[in-house]
């Protein structure tokens, strides 16, 4: 069996911990939580990973390699959505026309559209822009 490096074992064991419905149970519900969970929820976390069976852990353990593999995916195929949001929207206030070419990745009525009303009127332009990059049309 191949040997597991340190970072991705710290990966898994942090995916078990945070998809642990004993964790979930013992977070609050409302917006304010914490970044770190409570020690003792950890805890019972990993203990309740530990008495699965063993089918059970490696189920979780190949899930959890699979959203692993899904997260390296997009990032080398630079999906990463907060940074791109963010250009995306600086380019939408910029260069309008651009930033809807890149958000549709092809040259279409919304990229024509956004063109026009940024030539003859500049904040119309910014406004369908920004509208495209929130997917709100």
């Amino acid at each position: 069996m191949k040997k597991i490096t340190t970072p991705i074992m710290a990966l898994l064991v942090m995916v078990f911990v945070c998809s642990s419905p004993v964790l979930a149970a013992s977070l609050p519900s409302d917006n304010t939580a914490k970044t770190e969970p409570a020690p003792a929820a950890v805890t019972s976390a990993v203990d309740e990973f530990k008495s699965l069976s063993k089918h059970e852990r490696k189920s979780r353990i190949k899930e959890a390699k699979k959203v692993l593999k899904e997260y390296r995916a997009d990032k080398r195929a630079g999906r990463d959505t907060d940074t791109s949001m963010v250009l995306l929207v600086i380019l939408a206030i910029l260069l309008p026309p651009l930033a809807v070419y890149l958000k549709e990745e092809e040259i279409n009525s919304r990229f024509w559209i956004s063109l026009i009303l940024t030539l003859l009127f500049w904040i119309p332009g910014v406004i369908f822009a920004l509208l495209i990059v929130f997917d709100a049309i």
